[in-house]
């Protein structure tokens, strides 16, 4: 082995160990464990995967995350690009040039879109028809009508794909438009940089030519005062030179906490669409596309046995796919009910468990921003107590524990307790349409 390749592989061995640890034992084995490092050249890693599996979930999972720590080691922001150690066949070598050289044509004017997001790999439903509509509309007069336009659902239901779709519709149309593209954190650190900086100016100005403009994960925003003030005047420079604003975010804008009066109403000036968890028959037509797309072949009852399973995670499903595609490309082994029910047994397990009060709480403890310790301690503060009363009420709608067994797992509270707590929301939930949202909303996650 040469020096420059034992530097290489001892440089991968140290980024991947850090990876390991953030993404936990099961996922390194099987995703991160098979790559290879093959070269480094005019800061781009180059990375060996067995197949075009690898290296589609490593680019739809964790697109940053080799990035991040090759940084941290090095200093540099390397390209990934990678190198299939199969072969792939004619159609899909020729969807994967077309990906590509769409995705060269966005990164030369620094528009960062996933090239495989278009609304012609977009699976409409029940669930999405309203969001995919409007997106649609978006396209044909940017800024005009649906302006904003908010598309809001629970994770892994589409809202980034239609995000993305927008912007490549709108890019092939006509190119010379000015995207932006980037998740709130993103442009959280950009402003944060700004303030640091004493540059807030110079940044407002960067936006000025912004045709449209399109941020993902918008309620992350929440609770951050500084970012909250400079988004609302980017917001506002935008919209009064009717440029096109989209934004997505797991809950409607009157279930974000923390944000100010004005945001809020900016959020509502337009069009709010919703995505709903997809039906069993939009889950399987799904799963077909995605299917097609990858030159797989999926048995009836396969496609059904996944889409059963998962209740409504669309990124669960695809990820199902691609791990079955990834095992039986390496063991040549044919997709079937067998197989699928061998490959998938964790994910299967984890979909059959049954809910637990923990579970309960977790959810409820991060939708309403109250640390899970608080749920079982004596704390009384009217932000703790609205959410354990919220957690006890959908332990007594979802779970077959009595009502003791229920308060003994809130610090030991008695059973009086919980019955005080369910009706406490029962009747807020008839009064107030807002906390019927919420809960709905919660139950909705949990389910999911």
């Amino acid at each position: 082995m040469s020096s420059q390749n034992q530097e290489l592989n001892e440089l991968w061995e140290k980024a991947v160990s850090n990876i390991r640890e953030t993404v936990g034992e099961v996922a390194f084995e099987l995703w991160f464990k098979p790559v290879r490092i093959a070269n480094i050249k005019d800061n781009t890693l180059y990375l060996e995967v067995p197949n075009r599996f690898y290296r589609e979930w490593l680019e739809d999972n964790y697109p940053d995350l080799i990035v991040e720590n090759m940084y941290r080691l090095t200093g540099i922001n390397y390209v990934i690009k990678y190198r299939m150690q199969e072969k792939s066949d004619t159609e899909i070598k020729k969807i994967d040039n077309r990906n590509e050289l769409r995705r060269q044509r966005l990164a030369s004017r620094g528009i960062y879109l996933n090239p495989k997001y278009t609304f012609s790999s977009f699976v409409v439903g029940a669930s999405n028809d309203f969001a995919h509509a409007a997106a649609k509309k978006v396209v044909e007069e940017p800024g005009k009508i649906y302006n904003p336009l908010f598309i809001y659902g629970d994770s892994g239901l589409g809202k980034t794909h239609l995000l993305n779709a927008i912007g490549n519709a709108i890019f092939d149309n006509r190119s010379s438009i000015n995207i932006y593209y980037k998740s709130i954190d993103v442009l959280t650190n950009e402003i944060v940089a700004a303030l640091r900086q004493g540059k807030v100016s110079e940044l407002l100005e960067a936006f000025r030519p912004v045709d449209v403009f399109l941020v993902d994960d918008i309620h992350l925003i929440a609770g951050k005062e500084g970012t909250q003030m400079q988004f609302f005047h980017i917001f506002n420079a935008l919209y009064e030179n009717q440029k096109q604003i989209v934004l997505t975010s797991d809950r409607p804008p009157i279930e974000i906490k923390d944000i100010s009066d004005r945001l809020r109403s900016r959020f509502n000036m337009g069009l709010i669409a919703d995505i709903q968890p997809p039906d069993i028959e939009t889950k399987i037509a799904i799963l077909y596309k995605k299917a097609e797309n990858e030159g797989l072949q999926i048995p009836p009852d396969v496609a059904y046995f996944i889409s059963s399973r998962i209740k409504s995670n669309i990124r669960d499903l695809e990820g199902c796919l691609i791990k079955l595609g990834a095992q039986s490309s390496l063991t040549g082994r044919k997709i079937d009910l067998e197989v699928t029910k061998e490959v998938l047994k964790e994910l299967v397990s984890e979909e059959e468990r049954p809910l637990t009060v923990d579970n309960i709480m977790k959810v409820v403890s991060e939708y309403l921003n109250i640390r899970l310790s608080d749920m079982k301690a004596k704390k009384r503060t009217k932000e703790v107590s609205h959410a354990r009363q919220i957690a006890m009420y959908i332990c007594k709608k979802l779970t077959n524990l009595s009502l003791s067994e229920i308060g003994r797992n809130f610090g030991g509270k008695d059973h009086a307790t919980v019955i005080y707590a369910c009706k406490q929301v029962e009747d807020k939930i008839k009064e107030d349409e807002q906390v019927q949202k919420v809960v709905e909303s919660i139950i909705r996650k949990i389910k999911g």
